[in-house]
């Protein structure tokens, strides 16, 4: 199931990027808008919606209903790990160093060395 959502979610997208850029910007009934056309508004005129529009509409609605069953369908997932198949006893310890290894005696505590009284002239 999940494979499927995911073939339609990408076949989806990239028509949704075909689509818009298929599409005439509307950066073009601006110069009209400035005295060099017949819009007679400050945008230019919406007209009805074409064809690309309703496309597009469509298009990003299954992209968004795509991308919310994806990420229901993730959410639901039990989690599995790979690293099941290893026990804890496989799982290397590092190496602590032996007592023999250790020093057997404490050092002595040294007396503070006193700095050299100098002559402050």
């Amino acid at each position: 199931m999940s494979i499927l959502l995911v073939v339609v979610h990408v076949i989806v997208c990239i028509a949704l990027i075909m689509i818009v850029l298929l599409q005439t910007g509307k950066g073009a009934d601006m110069g009209a808008a400035f005295g060099g056309g017949s819009s007679q508004t400050l945008f230019g005129s919406t007209g009805a919606s074409t064809f690309l529009g309703k496309l597009t509409t469509v298009a990003a609605v299954v992209f968004m209903i795509t991308s919310l069953g994806l990420a229901y369908i993730s959410s639901q997932k039990t989690g599995t790990s790979i690293m099941t198949d290893i026990s804890p006893a496989a799982v290397e310890q590092p190496a602590i160093p032996e007592e023999s290894e250790q020093p057997s005696a404490s050092p002595q505590p040294t007396e503070p060395v006193k700095p050299a009284q100098g002559n402050d002239s």
